[in-house]
């Protein structure tokens, strides 16, 4: 990799959550801290490229979603002191992280917009900070695929309406939301499904779609939902053809929606771990099994219809959630990402 990087945009994020994802619960891998997640990524180097940013999940032990303003200046300074800008950040929105299912009960679906509206302050008051000239607040319906299916209809006008009321909230704190496309949430575990939660919306400047390029290819796929399914039953990765029709098709539906942006690799398979829902297979980016090409498959995403880069997303970032603990503390995985991310952004960015 060259040394003379011609791009500067979008902005390289690590995600902050893997260390907690997947982890610290009974028969889990203990989590990872924040200060070591910051130091790994600080770390990370690939000719005179480093990570530009961390993006966060706002919830303990990383980031408290009830930090006060004197907590947010401390945290704002932690990150600015390893020369971190803070991105796009994960609202707590689940019943056992406080929140509550968005098409679930009057005190569920309140729990959840009172969690977004935490999220909101924190993200306005980061802006203030001057530490964060990017990102979204990302948020899910906090639900699974199993309970939306007992009444799809009124199941999706209810989160709908909820998603509604967060993006009131959102507004009021002159942030967006970016729902995250990912096949363990009801509602949204198609593209179809998540298309048309996005259209029944209806606030194109309030609330886009998260896409994570692991939990997107199982969209094509078909995973929960076989109806909906673009590439043909028994796909295997060996027709890459038929990969990027299905991904065409995927990206012209869901790309004018999109305002944040993963990057990852997927071997065509699902995974959990503690207490998280078997979804999208995050693999380390050099995996021999993965079957996306991470740098052209990007282009799907940050490019439209006529080539041309969409620049919707001022910042990308790597979600790796679920990788074990030892591949985490090793500094060639962060390099390895790294190099992933700057090839993406050589591909498909731009210079300012």
């Amino acid at each position: 990799m060259s040394a003379n990087l011609k791009n500067n945009f979008p902005k390289l994020h690590n995600a902050m959550w893997p260390g907690l994802v997947g982890k610290g619960s009974p028969g889990a891998e203990p989590g990872i801290d924040l200060d070591t997640m910051l130091d790994l990524t600080a770390k990370a180097q690939v000719n005179d490229a480093r990570f530009d940013g961390v993006d966060l999940f706002l919830f303990d032990p990383h980031v408290s979603i009830d930090i006060d303003d004197d907590g947010i200046m401390r945290l704002a300074d932690k990150i600015r002191a390893k020369g971190f800008a803070v991105g796009s950040l994960v609202a707590p929105v689940w019943p056992p992280t406080g929140g509550g299912s968005a098409m679930g009960s009057e005190d569920d679906r309140k729990k959840f917009v009172t969690q977004v509206r935490k999220a909101c302050r924190i993200g306005q008051k980061l802006r203030e900070l001057g530490i964060r000239p990017t990102g979204v607040i990302r948020i899910d319906s906090a639900c699974s695929p199993a309970d939306w299916a007992k009444d799809p209809q009124s199941n999706q006008r209810r989160i709908a309406g909820t998603f509604g009321e967060a993006c009131e909230v959102a507004e009021a704190h002159g942030e967006r939301l970016a729902a995250e496309g990912e096949i363990c949430w009801g509602g949204m575990h198609s593209w179809k499904r998540m298309l048309e939660l996005l259209e029944m919306v209806d606030r194109p400047k309030t609330l886009g779609f998260q896409a994570d390029m692991a939990h997107t290819l199982l969209y094509t796929m078909g995973y929960n939902a076989a109806e909906d399914a673009i590439l043909p039953a028994g796909w295997n990765g060996s027709d890459g053809a038929a990969l990027d029709s299905a991904l065409k098709t995927l990206t012209d539906a869901l790309r004018p929606w999109t305002i944040d942006f993963h990057v990852a690799q997927n071997d065509g398979t699902v995974h959990g771990s503690g207490t998280h829902d078997k979804t999208g297979h995050h693999c380390l980016p050099k995996d021999p099994k993965g079957k996306l090409d991470i740098t052209r498959h990007a282009g799907y995403w940050l490019r439209d219809g006529e080539g041309q880069t969409t620049r919707a997303t001022r910042h990308i970032c790597w979600d790796g959630c679920m990788f074990p603990n030892a591949e985490m503390m090793k500094s060639q995985t962060w390099n390895d990402v790294l190099s992933a991310m700057v090839a993406v952004r050589e591909a498909h960015g731009w210079r300012e």
